[in-house]
């Protein structure tokens, strides 16, 4: 445990504040338990870990539960507070950060919602011990940064994403060519074959979306939803996977069945542009912050008339779950401050979606921020597959869609 405690410490000394304070009540706080390594350990009461600065750490707990913590922290160079009463739980949160600036869970306005789990009265009663309290939303990030394992088990489900999503297009195509139907589960059961013989997990099936179905950015066929893949619609698959408690990855793809009308080539060069444009600043500038970013992307498609259906922000945050908790590429559903910091991962995957047209488009890719600028973690599409034409292989429809920018 002191390992945690004194890496919070290193974290702290980049900054002016005074110190972290760390909260949780029966698991409210999910960055506690990762923060402090407590494992699967339950604590009924709540608690509040004061790491400062500089001096000694101290952890405020309930009487009934200093067994647990001493057991938790054992060989840690720190300082128990018990408390039963909540005047006396008052008293000493008053003496640990009175007069201090200190760093909570917590998104002024609720901005960012994926750093932001200390409730109201909780701020309330450290604001009342005399504290002011800022978020911690950039500290928690130092906390996230990938190992070298982490990229490497994460190289490994890209290798296994790129084989089953060939393997799902290259279906679709043979299929269209010999008139079988072919159905949004057919083609889901292929990729989840694919992912389990490799023994990674998805958590939950991943997205196949046939025509308008596209159009819906988080469709997902089952049971009775399992549309039929008809000549002139589009396809999009978002597929993703994870070896257990590594990072995740997580591509989409798309094709058309038959040549692809002006309109759809017009959206899926805005969308690429997006992408692309994307990549460009993240390896030409330093300290960006996500918001920043998606800003930069989202003006693209809305120069290329298209603004209203890109619905969601450009890009998210990977890690071990799917949607991390660093920051993300955001200037629509949040406005993301959080910096872009080395050893961080994203997605990049811009979007437009105008239903009324019966089509969706999105290009997915992963990229982890290094000191050097924006690594590349996937392939990149350079054009929608064109599937089931006569007399095509796939291996040449595979190799147009790729093109020259297909190769990391």
């Amino acid at each position: 445990m002191s390992d945690p405690l004194s890496a919070i410490q290193r974290a702290l000394q980049s900054t002016n504040l005074d110190g972290w304070l760390i909260y949780d009540f029966r698991g409210l706080n999910p960055h506690a338990g990762t923060l402090l390594h407590l494992g699967e350990t339950f604590l009924s009461r709540r608690y509040f870990v004061w790491v400062p600065r500089e001096g000694r750490p101290a952890v405020l707990h309930h009487r009934i539960e200093g067994g647990n913590w001493r057991r938790l922290l054992s060989g840690a160079a720190v300082d128990f507070v018990p408390y039963s009463a909540h005047g006396e739980l008052d008293a000493q949160l008053s003496r640990l950060v009175g007069g201090k600036t200190v760093a909570m869970e917590y998104s002024p306005q609720g901005a960012v919602p994926y750093v932001s789990f200390v409730d109201a009265g909780t701020l309330e009663r450290v604001r009342g011990a005399g504290a002011e309290v800022v978020t911690s939303a950039d500290l928690l990030q130092g906390f996230l940064a990938w190992s070298d394992e982490d990229l490497s088990a994460h190289l490994r489900a890209v290798d296994v994403l790129m084989r089953a999503k060939d393997r799902a297009f290259a279906f679709i195509h043979r299929g269209l060519q010999a008139g079988t139907p072919v159905t949004e589960l057919d083609v889901q059961a292929v990729i989840a074959r694919e992912i389990e013989a490799a023994g990674m997990l998805s958590g939950h099936p991943v997205n196949v979306s046939f025509g308008v179905n596209a159009a819906d950015s988080h469709y997902e066929p089952g049971g009775e939803i399992n549309a039929t893949l008809q000549t002139g619609q589009c396809v999009l698959i978002d597929l993703w996977a994870q070896e257990p408690g590594r990072p995740f990855a997580d591509v989409t793809w798309v094709a058309h069945a038959g040549e692809p009308g002006e309109e759809y080539t017009r959206a899926w060069q805005a969308v690429a542009a997006a992408r692309d444009e994307a990549l460009r600043l993240l390896n030409a500038e330093r300290n960006l912050q996500g918001w920043q970013v998606d800003r930069a992307a989202r003006t693209l498609i809305e120069e290329a008339g298209l603004g209203e259906h890109f619905t969601h922000r450009l890009g998210h945050s990977l890690g071990v779950q799917i949607h991390g908790s660093g920051a993300n590429l955001d200037d629509l559903e949040t406005h993301d401050t959080r910096q872009l910091l080395p050893g961080l991962a994203v997605t990049i995957e811009p979007g437009v979606y105008p239903a009324e047209r019966g089509y969706g488009i999105r290009s997915e890719v992963n990229v982890l921020l290094t000191e050097a600028g924006a690594r590349l973690t996937t392939p990149v599409q350079a054009a929608p597959f064109v599937l089931g034409l006569p007399g095509e292989t796939w291996d040449a429809v595979r190799a147009r869609g790729l093109g020259e920018s297909g190769e990391v």
